[in-house]
């Protein structure tokens, strides 16, 4: 308003010029070009006012934008506090769970590994005085192996038990006797060397089953092993523990295992304990 006034009282001057001195209309004339030039820079000075402004504007309304989704993202954050932490009620509950079981396990294979290492060194205890070559002794993977050669055992060819492995075998009954809670699995084993007959045994299948039943009969007749306990069978070749292309490869193949493990019902008792999903 201030520039109108200023514009209107010029005029008003200009329309009086004949009436003035030359002085006069000179100052005038003066202060009308300085207001114009007042007016351009205001005018432009507006103008940058104006694009500030609407980028201000810009501004403010994205970071409403932005206070809105984060307000609702914190609404729902605070909705879903109570089911966040339900959820990991269950999953400490659960985690107890699993630790209870693990330290079940670890007890459970403490005491397996403590009888077995008790059965292995009975067996070598009861067997020190037959050749090494002959009966092998170790615990793996939580159960004992034995394991007798075929030429202490048998003829070659034959399946039927020797004479003199009667001695071994009764040892080695006393023991699993002594220990009635584990079962006992006896499997026969060949080399690779080929057989083939019309009579029993007709091949290295029937050869290293025949064997392994040989055995379990032994036990069974001769030594009074509850034949509940035992688990006859052959593996023929498929089971090598050395290379069949040297002699004393083939010589070490040629064997029959007898493995005294932990009954299946006590398997099936840690599978009782573990945690519910």
């Amino acid at each position: 308003m201030k520039i109108f006034k200023i514009l209107a009282v010029s005029a008003m001057v200009l329309g009086v010029t004949s009436c003035v001195s030359k002085k006069q209309y000179d100052a005038l004339s003066g202060n009308y070009k300085q207001c114009i030039e007042n007016i351009g820079e205001r005018q432009r000075e507006i103008q940058d006012l104006k694009g500030q402004n609407s980028t201000l504007t810009a501004e403010n309304n994205l970071l409403k934008s932005q206070h809105d989704a984060l307000k609702s993202s914190l609404d729902a954050c605070l909705s879903n506090t109570g089911k966040s932490s339900a959820n990991i009620d269950k999953l400490v509950g659960e985690i107890n769970s699993s630790n209870m079981y693990i330290k079940q396990l670890i007890s459970s294979n403490a005491k397996n590994d403590s009888l077995n290492l008790a059965l292995s060194n009975k067996l070598k205890r009861s067997l020190d005085n037959v050749t090494d070559d002959d009966v092998q002794v170790k615990v793996l993977k939580g159960v004992v192996m034995i394991s007798l050669s075929d030429k202490m055992l048998y003829k070659v060819g034959d399946y039927n038990v020797l004479p003199a492995a009667q001695e071994v075998l009764g040892k080695v009954a006393k023991v699993i006797n002594d220990y009635d809670k584990y079962s006992v699995l006896i499997e026969g084993n060949t080399d690779n060397s080929p057989l083939s007959s019309a009579n029993l045994p007709r091949d290295n299948w029937d050869l290293s089953a025949l064997r392994g039943t040989s055995v379990a009969k032994v036990l069974q007749s001769q030594f009074g092993v509850d034949p509940a306990r035992i688990t006859a069978g052959g593996r023929s070749e498929y089971n090598p523990k050395a290379t069949n292309m040297s002699v004393s490869g083939r010589s070490e193949n040629r064997r029959t295992e007898i493995i005294i493990m932990p009954k299946l019902d006590e398997f099936m008792k840690l599978m009782d304990i573990a945690p519910k999903k």
